[in-house]
């Protein structure tokens, strides 16, 4: 496929907005373990991003401080190093959850340790030489980062729009973090894939760096929950299924599993656009909203 510009498809103008990291802060003194009353399930399936985001997201920030060398336009380059400061504060804030988790009788080292080597081993800097093959190593991660970020931005726009979760009776700092976190991801949605235009844009590396990236996603998460059944103290025999995701779905407590089907089809349209998914207006409001957030931009950080 052709990587002219006249061959893609132009971004939605008023979905673009400068971006900043917000120094945000959660106290997690009154959050149970099973935040979400009665439902150890969807507690710990969504409790797999604190397992995933803090590696990941330093991955991320790591692979952009290398990228930005390549950056030849000045409002791209700009969004970049906001993107940066917002996933560096994405992994600090999740990371916070993990001594919490701790303190409750769930130790997360065993798969967070598996997590860092998958990011920092098997996805990070390699001893190649100079010129086209570190070139290419770069360029790949780039468009793993482009496929990667299509399904935050989907789980937060998800997440801003999961009332049940309220009806539910979830923690308010909870849902505090998640939101926040969500309503960045939809804020900075387009700027992954708007790299990878930049320094690539090839549709075969896009293709397949999407079924690698939604492939590690799957397996990682799946092992994810497991980990946490397996492991939760107040459980007897804790085993994760299918079957509990699926009514999860049903409920509106978790992502629909067909709605996350029907995103890949997206991301592999010679179409696609982050921003003609989700909505910045919306995630605007909820940023004004935040306890955390407001908090932070007062300049002084605390959780709900």
């Amino acid at each position: 496929m052709s990587n002219k510009a006249s061959s893609r498809p132009e971004p939605v103008a008023q979905e673009h907005v400068p971006l900043k990291a917000r120094n945000v802060a959660f106290d997690w003194a009154g959050t149970p373990l099973h935040w979400v009353p009665g439902d150890p399930s969807t507690t710990h399936t969504i409790n797999v991003l604190h397992l995933l985001l803090p590696a990941g997201e330093r991955w991320f920030v790591h692979v952009y401080k290398q990228a930005l060398p390549l950056i030849r336009d000045a409002r791209l380059r700009e969004d970049v190093i906001g993107f940066i400061g917002q996933e560096a504060m994405h992994s600090q804030a999740h990371d916070g959850v993990l001594p919490h988790l701790r303190a409750q009788g769930l130790d997360p080292e065993p798969y967070t340790a598996q997590i860092d080597w998958f990011f920092e081993k098997l996805l990070g800097d390699r001893t190649l030489p100079p010129g086209r093959a570190r070139a290419w190593w770069l360029r790949e991660r780039i468009a793993l980062i482009a496929a990667i970020e299509h399904y935050t931005a989907f789980l937060g726009d998800w997440v801003l729009n999961a009332e049940a979760l309220d009806a539910k009776g979830a923690d308010p700092v909870m849902l505090d973090l998640l939101r926040w976190h969500g309503a960045e991801e939809v804020e900075h949605r387009s700027v992954a894939y708007e790299l990878f235009l930049h320094v690539d844009g090839g549709y075969r590396r896009r293709a397949r760096t999407w079924a690698l990236a939604f492939g590690a996603l799957v397996f990682l998460w799946q092992r994810g929950i497991r980990f946490f059944m397996e492991n939760d103290p107040t459980l007897r025999d804790g085993k994760a299924s299918a079957k509990d995701f699926w009514r999860g779905g049903r409920e509106g407590v978790l992502p629909e599993p067909v709605a996350i089907l029907r995103s890949a089809p997206q991301y592999l349209s010679p179409s696609y656009h982050p921003s003609h998914y989700g909505s910045t207006a919306q995630a605007a409001a909820y940023l004004a909203r935040s306890p955390a957030a407001v908090a932070a931009e007062a300049g002084s950080p605390g959780g709900a």
